[in-house]
């Protein structure tokens, strides 16, 4: 008689109860957790359980029947109820064999478990077999889906995980294939990276929103950001306003639109489809909320990561500092990495008489300076006041100097000079040791006047 899965399910604990004084309880899968559709007999059970956890994710997984007369020997059992001393746990299969769910029986007072377990058995086979005929497991819910893509959302590590999550949430929740975010960028509002779209209506409209160009996305944008959230009514021979053109262009129908963040920092999500739909006020909410969710972790990662910068950056500079520093040369290779300690000439005399002030803009144009003259992939440290130093990576000794001239060169033009010592890794050598010979250079060059490179012994 019952009209769905879920009936079923509780029809029979309902009517096995009558018989067995027992926690009963059945969980069938629902998307990749088990989730416990009909119970009682206990004053608490578990909502869903992970795949292979607990007796119960035993025995979906292996679709054999865990008899267990002491439940305190099994370290797999979870304790439902204080007081339980046996459980009975046999597979839900469909017609082929293949595990939807489990039934779960446990007691609490002496039992004879061979009759229960046939008859569990028994039960679940016909459970089974109804549950198929009225269409399978229930479908995973809309709130389910929207906490378990938030838990997505919140774990994902990187911008790009972050993006990636917030697009597939956005189509599963609305069941609308195309999902693709419009955010700010340093030269407007851009495209988030593709993050492999189930269908070629995606692909399209990154092509039209590109070819439009920032400032139609940012049109796009601000209307989102200035009216709210939008959608299509799915009636047809009605013209779009002229920012959504692009999209009708790359063939949409339907269409969602909700802001991110917040206006000039954040942007907007687009979810589409081809036909012609009416999406209803709660799948646009669930949207919103979604785009709420993927903002604050993506925010989150940003300011985390602005943080980890200014506690490996020098707040005058904006170089790195002797953490990095001592990382970096850690890694050095003998004869190829070369360190070249820099000091600026005669920085005390600035500082001396025309204030600090004057002495950090000193610093600022000469960090700016030496930066320009390196190479790519050359780096650039402030370890002190006034000291500095290179890390880069050359074939020879000859070529690590012609850098360090470059840098004496490039100094010159900001109106001062540095002196510069280079020294190059010998095999077993501690960097400390390397960094050291480098500074014994760098005093030669002040012994000898100053504003020149002086290369440490190999």
């Amino acid at each position: 008689m019952a009209s769905t899965a879920v009936e079923a399910c509780q029809w029979t604990v309902t009517a096995l109860a009558r018989y067995a004084p027992a926690t009963i309880s059945v969980l069938l899968q629902v998307h990749d957790r088990l989730r416990c559709v009909a119970a009682t007999g206990s004053w608490q059970v578990f909502s869903t359980v992970p795949p292979q956890t607990g007796i119960v994710g035993r025995v979906y997984e292996s679709g054999v029947t865990a008899v267990v007369p002491d439940v305190a020997a099994d370290p797999d059992y979870l304790p439902v109820r204080p007081d339980v001393t046996a459980e009975v746990c046999v597979p839900v299969l469909d017609p082929a064999g293949r595990p939807i769910g489990v039934l779960d029986l446990q007691w609490c007072d002496p039992v004879e478990l061979a009759p229960w377990r046939e008859t569990a058995e028994r039960l679940a086979a016909r459970l089974g077999a109804r549950i198929v005929a009225l269409g399978g497991p229930p479908a995973e819910s809309r709130s389910e889906k929207l906490l378990r893509h938030a838990a997505a959302l919140t774990s994902a590590p990187t911008e790009w995980d972050v993006l990636s999550a917030a697009v597939t949430a956005a189509r599963d929740v609305s069941t609308l294939p195309a999902a693709v975010l419009v955010l700010a960028g340093p030269a407007g509002p851009r495209l988030d990276p593709p993050t492999g779209g189930p269908g070629e209506l995606e692909a399209r409209i990154r092509a039209e929103l590109a070819e439009a160009g920032p400032a139609a996305l940012g049109r796009m944008v601000s209307r989102a950001h200035r009216y709210g959230a939008g959608y299509t009514l799915g009636e047809p021979g009605h013209p779009p306003v002229a920012d959504h053109e692009p999209l009708v262009r790359a063939g949409v129908r339907t269409l969602i639109v909700v802001p991110v963040g917040p206006a000039g920092e954040g942007g907007a999500l687009l979810v589409a489809d081809e036909r012609l739909l009416r999406p209803d006020p709660t799948t646009v909410n669930l949207v919103e909320l979604l785009a709420g969710q993927a903002w604050s972790c993506l925010d989150r990662l940003r300011t985390l990561a602005r943080l980890r910068e200014q506690a490996s950056s020098d707040p005058l500079t904006g170089l790195r500092h002797t953490g990095p520093f001592g990382q970096r040369i850690a890694a050095a290779t003998p004869g190829r990495t070369a360190l070249l300690a820099i000091d600026v000439d005669g920085f005390k005399t600035v500082n001396d008489t025309y204030g600090h002030q004057a002495g950090d803009r000193v610093l600022v144009g000469l960090a700016r300076a030496l930066e320009g003259a390196l190479r790519q992939g050359d780096e650039l440290y402030r370890i002190g006041g006034d000291e500095f130093v290179a890390v880069i990576e050359v074939n020879r000794p000859e070529e690590a100097v012609r850098i360090a001239e470059r840098l004496t060169e490039a100094a010159r033009r900001t109106g001062r000079t540095i002196s510069v010592g280079v020294a190059l890794p010998r095999p077993g050598e501690s960097p400390e040791l390397t960094l050291r010979r480098a500074d014994q250079a760098l005093y030669a060059v002040k012994r000898h006047g100053r504003d020149g490179v002086h290369l440490a012994a190999a």
